[in-house]
């Protein structure tokens, strides 16, 4: 298997659960203040994007290409 397969092979399931999760905490957030406009969507949107690599990182189940070296 390819360097960029391999990537991709351990990389798609955390993309689909940061996925579901962006979609979670959007309807959350919306359904407490209301419908957001545009900006803040992807405010939420960014935040879950780039906490969610640091948050596996430390639970322990991030996959080894998102491992410190």
């Amino acid at each position: 298997m390819t360097d960029t397969a391999e990537k991709i092979r351990q990389l798609a399931p955390h993309w689909g659960v940061m996925f579901v999760v962006m979609f979670v905490v959007l309807a959350l957030v919306e359904r407490v203040v209301g419908p957001l406009s545009f900006l803040p969507s992807m405010l939420l949107v960014f935040v879950v994007a780039f906490g969610y690599p640091a948050v596996v990182r430390a639970l322990g189940v991030a996959p080894p290409v998102w491992q410190r070296p």
